[in-house]
């Protein structure tokens, strides 16, 4: 199982972006896994960053993909999943995180992914493998 982030989904949408090329033969092998996961709140994150940053065209399109496609499924966080991304924002408030990737790392506990497909070394210190 593989969760995706932000930054994977911005790498591949944006190829000025500084990981696109890295970003793209990754996502090549990636494609290939059955189990692919992100959440609402990283589609949120990635369609109001394209809506700022590039065509609102472009942006609608990429929205429509992320919210029908089934090759990804999209994890949605629950009251728990909140109020545990909060103890871990607590945690770790010396770091520089995103109330995404603290909900991205409680829904990872909770439905046991250990891998994830981001350029945010932060998810090194919740321990998951990133790749």
């Amino acid at each position: 199982m593989i969760f995706i982030d932000t930054g994977a989904f911005i790498a591949r949408y944006m190829k000025y972006d500084q990981y696109h090329q890295h970003a793209m033969k990754k996502w090549g092998s990636i494609l290939k896994s059955p189990d692919l996961y992100t959440s609402n709140h990283v589609i949120d994150e990635t369609i109001t960053f394209l809506l700022r940053r590039t065509d609102p065209n472009f942006a609608v399109e990429k929205a429509e993909i992320l919210l029908s496609t089934d090759v990804i499924h999209t994890l949605r966080s629950n009251q728990e999943d909140e109020q545990e991304a909060l103890e871990i924002l607590k945690r770790y408030k010396d770091q520089k995180l995103s109330f995404t990737d603290c909900i991205t790392s409680a829904l990872m506990k909770r439905y046991k992914i250990d891998r994830i497909f981001t350029f945010d070394s932060h998810f090194r210190l919740f321990g998951y493998h990133v790749l």
